[in-house]
């Protein structure tokens, strides 16, 4: 069971509260035990050592700023699917099983960039072939665009759903 909760993942905020990363619990422990950072969520509970109980943290803020280049998002695959919340954007449902889909064909000049790639299901992907949506009858959920928020960190979708706690520091 402990070992189990001690490599859960722990959110790591900059000084400033930006997201920086995402770790396990072992780590955030070290980093609040060396004063190098602080709780500010304890959403995972406790764990007993010989001496005394130790808080796993869900939310660390480090003490001192980290200063990171702010990078553009390259396309892929991963990053698609989390924009797109694991969801085909055709018919709505959420599957880890899912296709890219091009709502231009690239036979037709679609380009492979973040306005024409969407998630798919394997059903919408084949039913829609190598047409526009509109000619297959079929309509976007919501159009695509390149992804918001800040280019230096990307929390991965399925964090999203089990950490509840993480929400407050990823949306403001």
């Amino acid at each position: 069971m402990g070992n189990s909760l001690i490599n859960q993942p722990v959110l790591v905020l900059n000084q400033s509260y930006e997201p920086l990363a995402i770790c396990r619990a072992r780590r955030a422990i070290v980093l609040v035990m060396q004063g190098k950072a602080e709780i500010v969520e304890n959403g995972l509970g406790y764990v007993r050592t010989i001496g005394n109980m130790i808080e796993l943290p869900s939310v660390i803020r480090l003490s001192q700023l980290i200063r990171r280049p702010h990078r553009e998002r390259k396309m892929s695959r991963y990053e698609i699917f989390n924009r797109d919340k694991y969801t085909c954007q055709y018919c709505g449902q959420k599957s880890r099983h899912l296709t890219l889909d091009h709502v231009i064909p690239r036979y037709r000049g679609g380009q492979h960039t973040w306005e024409n790639v969407v998630t798919a299901c394997v059903e919408c992907n084949r039913r829609k072939a190598g047409r526009t949506p509109k000619e297959a009858g079929m309509k976007l959920i919501r159009p695509p665009l390149p992804p918001n928020g800040s280019p230096l960190f990307v929390i991965p979708y399925h964090y999203l759903t089990q950490r509840n706690e993480w929400q407050k520091y990823l949306y403001q």
